[in-house]
């Protein structure tokens, strides 16, 4: 297969980065008041904060000022800490002398952010020959995630991002496979597997060259059917598709894949229509989709963000106008700042079903919403009034243990609910249900 895609006449820019060190930069540059830069200044010291020129530019409405859902997407919070420990950090931040204590604090408040949700590093990392391998995770017979080491960041950073612990500069919290000779030898033991997703961090923020390292080696592997890319790049660098150097090469390189007989599924990371309405991501999806790669889209439901259903209608039927899939609504996971974004299950389930009933038929493709949990994936399908009182209807769409997939059951219904601990499953539901559900309990308490 020849890629024939035109290359792209726009002039390329250059990738530019903006961290904690460029807070007073990006203040003077787009009118940030005094209290909003000290208060990102001071929450970026416990979770990462990373932009770029193109969100900067062409995603934040700075008319609107810190109440914009892309500035809330981008820009740490007031709420995301506990007041308890917002004062904490300014009294310790503002004397050079407190630099031990502040490191202290920083590490104790990171530690019961929960870092790794549910189970990632005690249930999912496979092993072989006895030796745990690095930059694996294995939680569903069919699929295997890999984390290329330099991959492990991103063009910029989403505030809830359930991985912030991959960006903090803590080898002892961080998923990496420096190459994957590791994941081939796992592959050929287990040919149950024939789906990988390529995740991080963003794949995509590596050069051509070094993700050919990564993805072609896979091709090899006769049992492998599908591989994925996680990333958010074509919502916050669509360039890397259209103008950057080797665009074009990034290309080719997934139609290599594709001519291989592989599917290449392309799961981008969508959290608000604005991210769609630019004319470098409309230009970035078309190129995509001309390599014969299927791109599909994924986001949680994020108070601040995009806790409407107009919001979330609007955005599956612009990815259906791209010629994207709507694939899931996910519920925000029970890490960082989830205090912060949490929806109650209640209310998102009601959000999920005002925004579906908008759809057309190609665009309901999308399942949500979806906790994705210790002992797989549940979807909250509604509630139910009954005899013995009211009801969540659960399901699980994937799990740790295939014989649950597909299976129904119920929980007490609860207003304030938003994770699947905040639940009472139903006593009468299948044994294994409920030892599948109170294992993901204690695995949250231990």
């Amino acid at each position: 297969m020849i890629f024939t895609t035109e290359p792209s006449t726009r002039t390329a820019e250059r990738f530019r980065a903006f961290g904690p060190r460029h807070i007073d930069e990006i203040a003077d540059r787009y009118g940030l008041p005094e209290d909003v830069r000290e208060l990102v200044r001071r929450v970026s010291l416990v979770l990462p904060f990373r932009v770029n020129g193109y969100v900067l530019d062409q995603l934040v409405d700075w008319d609107r000022g810190p109440a914009d859902p892309m500035f809330q997407l981008t820009f740490p919070q007031q709420g995301m800490l506990t007041e308890e420990d917002d004062r904490q950090l300014a009294k310790l931040s503002a004397d050079p002398a407190d630099k031990l204590l502040l490191r202290e604090a920083v590490t104790d408040i990171r530690e019961r952010l929960n870092p790794h949700p549910s189970g990632q590093r005690e249930l999912n990392v496979p092993a072989q020959d006895g030796a745990s391998l690095a930059g694996l995770q294995h939680k569903y017979r069919e699929t295997v995630l890999y984390f290329p080491s330099q991959g492990q960041t991103c063009h910029a950073y989403c505030t809830y991002c359930f991985r912030w612990a991959q960006f903090i500069g803590d080898a002892d919290l961080r998923f990496a496979a420096p190459d994957p000779s590791g994941l081939i030898r796992y592959l050929a033991a287990h040919p149950e597997v024939h789906d990988v997703l390529v995740t991080g961090g963003d794949p995509m923020v590596m050069s051509t060259e070094r993700l050919r390292t990564h993805l072609e080696p896979l091709l090899d592997v006769e049992s492998l059917r599908t591989i994925r890319i996680g990333t958010k790049s074509v919502a916050y660098w669509p360039q890397r598709f259209v103008t950057d150097q080797d665009a074009d090469d990034v290309l080719r390189l997934f139609e290599k894949v594709v001519a291989s007989g592989r599917q290449l599924a392309v799961m981008a990371h969508f959290s608000h229509p604005r991210e769609l309405e630019t004319d470098l991501a409309q230009e970035a999806l078309r190129r995509i989709r001309a390599t014969g790669a299927v791109i599909y889209c994924q986001a949680p439901l994020i108070a601040h963000v995009n806790d409407d259903a107009d919001v979330w209608g609007r955005l599956w039927r612009a990815e259906l106008r791209a010629g994207a899939v709507p694939y899931y609504m996910f519920v925000e996971r029970d890490t960082g700042p989830q205090e912060y974004f949490k929806v109650p299950l209640a209310k998102a389930a009601g959000i999920f079903r005002d925004a579906y009933r908008t759809l057309p038929g190609l665009a309901r493709t999308v399942r949500g919403p979806v906790m994705s949990a210790t002992p797989g994936k549940v979807v909250v399908d509604g509630d139910e009034e009954t005899g013995q009182g009211r009801w969540f209807q659960l399901r699980f769409l994937q799990a740790r243990d295939p014989s649950l997939v597909g299976r129904p059951f119920r929980a007490r219904y609860r207003d304030d609910a938003a994770w699947l601990h905040d639940l009472e499953i139903d006593p009468q539901a299948p044994a294994d249900v409920r030892a599948a559900v109170h294992g993901h309990m204690r695995a949250c308490t231990a």
